[in-house]
């Protein structure tokens, strides 16, 4: 098998790695960030294809996701756990496009203020968990990790293949202008006994979930093309609680940890594909952690 080198140590970057080395090839990991550093540390990283395209691969893409990550939860060093929520819509809707990669979606009535919704379970991963879990098994199965800045992709540096999993990078690293950030705020709160998720994807302040963990809850949040600032807001952060304990009246006295900003890498589609020697995967939006595995086992077809 050969030599591959792995740019990015974000969630993507990390699966590629993982079912690289699995599959037998021997694999370095370069990125400029830590994991948890990285945009996916920030995550509140309930499984759920927000702001990735096209619909026919992501759906296929999540569900291969779901069912690894669904094999993870039986582990608890992992940092997941599959947990029931409710998706809210304000008006009717059809069921979402990629109902097909969820084993128990149904729909949701009796939900005040609201048309109606889904109810399913769906994985979460704790990523101050999840992310050393995927680390610690990428050096078990023999491979590295190196922290260097590149200002290119590193072709022909002992390596047969590059695998671009560079995230919002790749608008450098592959010359690509298609991949733009989109700026999410979350604020982390300590935990006061919830056990499901909320999401209303629609309210006019932004997306707006209440995702619990272990030891704490993570609010959002926001969407915001082009924007680059990742300094928290104090009024986003005020707005984000306010609308989050209007959602789950429970938070109310909640004491704030935390807050945090990431810039979501979008692109109008999801990049995976290998030209030359360079397998691209990136541009996976707000569902970096959704499409992980599935991207994953796609780059390791492409890199034969």
């Amino acid at each position: 098998m050969g030599r591959v080198i792995v740019v990015g140590a974000g969630v993507v970057g990390l699966s590629c790695a993982v079912r690289l080395l699995e599959a037998g090839h021997g694999v370095s990991v370069v990125a400029a960030d830590r994991p948890e550093g990285t945009t996916s540390a920030v995550a509140a990283a309930l499984w759920y294809p927000y702001r990735a395209l096209p619909q026919d691969l992501v759906t296929a893409w999540s569900a291969r996701t779901y069912t690894a990550l669904a094999e993870l939860a039986g582990d608890p060093g992992t940092g997941v756990r599959m947990r029931v929520g409710t998706e809210l819509v304000r008006e009717p809707q059809p069921d979402p496009w990629w109902a097909a990669a969820v084993p128990d979606l149904a729909r949701a009535t009796a939900l005040p203020g609201y048309a109606g919704g889904w109810r399913f379970t769906a994985p979460v991963a704790e990523m101050g968990v999840y992310l050393p879990w995927l680390v610690r098994r990428v050096e078990e199965l023999g491979g590295t990790l190196v922290h260097a800045r590149l200002d290119r992709l590193p072709r022909g540096e002992g390596a047969d293949l590059v695998v671009n999993a560079s995230g919002l990078g790749a608008h450098e690293l592959a010359d690509d202008p298609a991949v733009t950030p989109v700026r999410g705020q979350v604020v982390v709160v300590e935990q006061v006994g919830l056990e499901e998720w909320w999401l209303d994807p629609g309210h006019p302040g932004g997306p707006t979930y209440v995702v619990p963990r272990g030891r704490d809850v993570v609010l959002g949040g926001t969407d915001q093309e082009g924007q680059h600032d990742l300094t928290p807001s104090p009024a986003t952060a005020r707005d984000i609680v306010q609308r989050a304990r209007r959602l789950v009246p429970s938070l109310a006295g909640a004491r704030v940890l935390r807050h945090a900003v990431g810039l979501r890498p979008v692109r109008p589609a999801v990049r995976v594909e290998r030209v030359g020697d360079v397998v691209h995967c990136y541009g996976h939006g707000g569902a970096g952690v959704t499409l992980s595995w599935g991207c994953a086992d796609e780059v390791v077809e492409l890199a034969g």
